[in-house]
Formats: structure tokens, C-alpha cells, sequence
């Protein structure tokens, strides 16, 4: 292998996702369901101080929480690599979230319709900056099921903006959501080259 010749070898292109969306949703589980490494994750144990801020109606088994960033891989064809980085849901840790986002292609905001709230602080940070995203809705066992016009007239979403129904726990439905965000950016004119600059 000659590595001054680019027909032979070059480096993926990177592309920096975020998995953004409310306490509990399911972002922590979606990271560590498509990455192929070892995802890093930044999990603490909820305590007492926690549980009197957080609301963990619909989600009381969730024993810790995100207090940075989650972060995991995936290679598309040796063309691409896909970064994933997983943010914290809490409100009291959004200042974390502009760094993540800078560089980022865009972000698939979870929602669990249990508690579907929660995602609208994500939608209204994705909608301002003006980046990318699509919704998706975490089929959890015992979840609500509405259909995805319900779901685009309660966020108050644009008819552009892709929502798609997954299962968190499952490789090929995370894949399929990373999927449909990456087509969304291009719709929009968002080219993965350059992105994580």
C-alpha cells in the first residue's frame, strides 16, 4: 500500500451526530445499541438530591443519568465515520450542549410519549439554531401510541421535519434513524464533508 496515493488509501469522512432529548428517553441505550466500539459513557448513580429535581414519572426503574456525554462509532463502507454523541436530558446540564453541537451534521431527538414534553426543550434548541433534526419516538413496552400527526401537531413540528418511530434497544431501528437524519441534512443542503471542523 502506497500512502501518498489517494486512489489507494484515505481516511473516512467524519460525521459528528447528536442523540439529544429528554430524561430517560432512551438516548444512553440508542448510543451504546449502534455503536460497534465500546460506547464511553459519563453515568452517574441518581441520588437523593437528583430524584427531588428530576421527574422520574414513567421512567422509576432508571437508577443513573447522563452528566456529560455519551459517545460511540460507526463505519459506513470505510467512506464514512459516524461520531455519536449522546447529550445530557436534564435542563441543569444544557450548558454542555453548544459544544457538542458545534460541528455537529445534526441530531436525532429521542421521545418517549409516556413523557413527550420532555423532547420540546430539544426541539426548540435544534429549531433555533437552525440545524438539522429528526424526531424519534422510543417505542418503550407500554407506551402510548399515537400517530406521528398527533405527535407533529403536539411538538408543533414543520411537515419537513422526518418523525419515525424506533426501538432504542435495537441496532438496525437506531441505524435506520441515523439514516433518515443523514438524508434530511442533504435535503437541506447539510453535506457530511466537513462536518466536526
Amino acid at each position: 500500500m502506497e500512502f501518498g496515493r489517494s486512489d489507494h488509501w484515505r481516511l473516512p469522512t467524519a460525521i459528528k451526530i447528536l442523540i439529544a432529548g429528554g430524561f430517560g428517553a432512551g438516548k444512553t441505550t440508542m448510543v451504546g445499541a449502534v455503536s460497534e466500539t465500546r460506547p464511553l459513557r459519563t453515568e452517574e448513580a441518581l441520588t437523593q438530591v437528583g430524584t427531588d429535581v428530576d421527574d422520574l414519572s414513567g421512567v422509576e426503574r432508571k437508577l443513573t443519568t447522563t452528566v456529560a456525554m455519551d459517545f460511540g462509532r460507526i463505519t459506513i463502507r470505510n467512506d464514512y465515520m459516524l461520531y455519536l454523541f449522546g447529550t445530557p436530558g436534564q435542563e441543569r446540564f444544557f450548558f454542555v450542549w453548544d459544544e457538542l453541537a458545534m460541528g455537529a451534521l445534526g441530531a436525532v431527538v429521542l421521545a418517549d410519549t409516556r413523557r413527550l414534553d420532555d423532547c420540546f426543550p430539544s426541539v426548540d434548541y435544534f429549531e433555533k439554531r437552525g440545524q438539522p433534526f429528526v424526531v424519534a419516538l422510543n417505542c418503550f413496552e407500554g407506551t402510548q401510541h399515537f400517530t406521528v400527526g398527533e405527535v407533529r401537531d403536539a411538538i408543533g413540528l414543520e411537515p419537513d421535519i422526518p418523525i419515525v418511530r424506533c426501538d432504542a434497544r435495537r441496532r438496525d431501528s437506531g441505524r435506520e434513524v441515523l439514516i433518515t437524519l443523514v438524508e434530511h441534512a442533504m435535503r437541506r443542503g447539510v453535506s457530511p464533508v466537513g462536518t466536526m471542523s
